[in-house]
């Protein structure tokens, strides 16, 4: 009867600590997913900015050719 205790006990415990280990995991996915996106957030809005920069580039390179044209 005390082996039947015993071999329970630290099955319970190991369960306990696999769903704990499984909760951290999930965390840790979340957060990293959390991170990957802020980072292609952050490289999105950079692109943008350089595009919106070629573009007024672009534009003013145009009005300037345009100008000898008077």
């Amino acid at each position: 009867m005390v082996n039947d205790i015993d071999d329970n006990f630290p099955d319970d415990a190991n369960e306990s600590s696999s769903d704990e280990g499984t909760d951290n995991n999930s965390l840790k996915g979340t957060s990293l997913a959390e991170k990957h996106a802020q980072e292609q957030a952050q490289k999105n809005l950079l692109a943008r900015k350089r595009i919106d920069e070629l573009r007024e580039k672009k534009r003013l390179k145009d009005l300037l050719d345009d100008s000898e044209d008077w």
